[in-house]
């Protein structure tokens, strides 16, 4: 048994080697994939480990503009990794099939890891209140009961997002390749922000309705407070826009004390 287990160890990875240098000289040009890849991702399935992967088990979907250029905007598929309750990690997809391409990553920590950050830091950070009360972002496929009690452990949480591929948005169909530098991401925090074909879209596709998932958020409005970076995009689209109950802008309260 020690034999055989020795010879799959060294014989194995040469074959490997032998059938992808075989597979190259036959790989037909234009090819999506070669045969050489789909080996190696054979392979690798089965030879290496992907445990730093194993943990992105928490699904989000959202809306991002950038913070630079507002009106780009694309549908986010966060796959979230919670490291500890005030810290999480996202990896971003353009949807959910295995088709879909990775374009960014984002960071989530709560107010209180947000209230130690340097001055300097926090204009990296948008809030998320809007997000939660307005629908926009959710948790497709598990019970209505546990998404409610996800979001609320999200209210007054901050994240930090790059997308470094723009693959596409509502009148946009993006770039073929990941171009030019990481673009910083921001958050809608008023009604009217978002394109309206971006909740329509994604609605239609998961089966889901934003509005509704609104009212069954009421609850969490008495939850939310003044967040950093509310008004950070006020006044920059061409759509009117209306404040979302709740949603405040700190610098804001603070001036009206």
């Amino acid at each position: 048994m020690k034999l055989q287990r020795a010879l799959k160890i060294t014989v194995l990875p040469l074959l490997s080697i032998a059938f992808i240098a075989h597979a190259e000289k036959d790989t037909p040009p234009g090819a999506s994939k070669s045969t050489s890849t789909n080996l190696l991702e054979t392979g690798s399935a089965v030879l290496q480990s992907n445990a730093p992967l194993k943990g992105f088990d928490i699904y989000l979907v959202g809306f991002h503009p950038m913070k630079d250029i507002p009106e780009k905007q694309m549908e986010a598929h966060h796959y979230c990794h919670q490291v500890n309750e005030d810290f999480a990690q996202c990896v971003l997809f353009d949807g959910n099939t295995k088709d879909a391409n990775m374009n960014g990553v984002e960071y989530i920590i709560s107010e209180k890891l947000f209230d130690q950050l340097p001055p300097q830091e926090k204009q990296y950070w948008h809030p998320h209140n809007g997000e939660i009360l307005s629908g926009q972002l959710i948790a497709p496929g598990i019970p209505a009961p546990v998404e409610h009690r996800l979001m609320q452990s999200k209210m007054n949480s901050y994240g930090k997002t790059w997308h470094v591929w723009h693959t596409g948005g509502p009148g946009d169909k993006g770039d073929a390749l990941p171009l030019g530098p990481p673009m910083l991401a921001w958050s809608f925090n008023r009604d009217g922000e978002a394109k309206p074909e971006l909740a329509s879209e994604r609605d239609k596709k998961l089966g889901v309705n934003t509005e509704e998932i609104r009212r069954s958020r009421a609850d969490l409005q008495p939850l939310a407070k003044p967040q950093s970076g509310v008004d950070a995009l006020k006044g920059q689209f061409k759509r009117d826009t209306q404040d979302i109950p709740g949603v405040v802008d700190s610098n804001a309260a603070t001036e009206k004390k």
